[in-house]
């Protein structure tokens, strides 16, 4: 009994710092999960060596790379990358422009899913490439849904690479395009990631309306306008809707 009970109290520890919505301390695990002191220091120092959890700068908890690894790889999961795929499919026959789903992944954006548009002139990105997170529609909702703290630190953090004309590299006038986003729930890349493509996003949420991913359209700029592919943001918001049953369906 007393391994099943230390067990249970690893993985309730685990599963409350991947819940919360911003690093949390030994003290507040302590007391959330009931667990002594001594006991939740003992627990987390074991669960850091493991690298199951880690310590932020400013001495929170964060999930480590063992759960952001598992994460990603349950997400990818063959039953459920395929459901997804038909639900983008439906949507590429109906805006017909390439459509796929980004995903935060350390420092990145990973694209989990992509279903390409017919029309021979197309943008190249597939499934497992990284884009950056300040300049992309997928990378700059993902940004907007931060706590201030958490986005000004990631901020910080970022390289912030120009690599457009129309790449946003000061961090006050980014701040006011996040925030502009976070507003509206639609991220929006204007030419800013790369020359003559043109994307907008909008977010996959969890049952506690939480964000998981980026839901995206990206067009070369010779075929359609920003303002054109805005004109499908009902339409993506529907299938995001869709995407987001399959995700109760595995918190159930």
């Amino acid at each position: 009994m007393p391994k099943v009970s230390s067990i249970t109290r690893v993985l309730e520890i685990i599963e409350a710092v991947s819940y919360a919505p911003k690093p949390i301390t030994p003290l507040e695990l302590s007391q959330e999960l009931d667990i002594p002191k001594p006991t939740i220091h003992r627990l987390i120092q074991n669960l850091v060596e493991e690298g199951f959890v880690a310590v932020d700068i400013g001495g929170g908890i964060i999930p480590g790379k063992r759960v952001r690894n598992l994460s990603v790889a349950l997400w990818q999961q063959r039953q459920f990358f395929n459901e997804r795929q038909v639900i983008l499919q439906k949507l590429v026959d109906d805006i017909e422009e390439t459509c796929g789903i980004g995903i935060p992944y350390h420092m990145d954006m990973v694209y989990s899913n992509r279903v390409a548009t017919s029309l021979p002139l197309q943008i190249y990105l597939p499934v497992g490439a990284k884009s950056p997170m300040w300049c992309t529609a997928t990378g700059k909702l993902y940004l907007s849904q931060l706590s201030e703290a958490s986005r000004r630190k990631m901020l910080r953090n970022l390289p912030l690479t120009k690599f457009t004309k129309n790449t946003i590299i000061d961090i006050e006038t980014l701040n006011t395009e996040l925030d502009n986003i976070a507003k509206t729930g639609i991220g929006v890349d204007n030419e800013e990631f790369i020359s003559e493509m043109v994307a907008i996003s909008v977010p996959i949420l969890d049952k506690k309306s939480r964000y998981l991913a980026s839901l995206y359209v990206h067009a070369p700029t010779i075929r359609v306008t920003l303002d054109e592919l805005m004109v499908h943001v009902p339409r993506l918001q529907a299938a995001a809707k869709d995407i987001q049953t399959l995700v109760y369906e595995l918190q159930d």
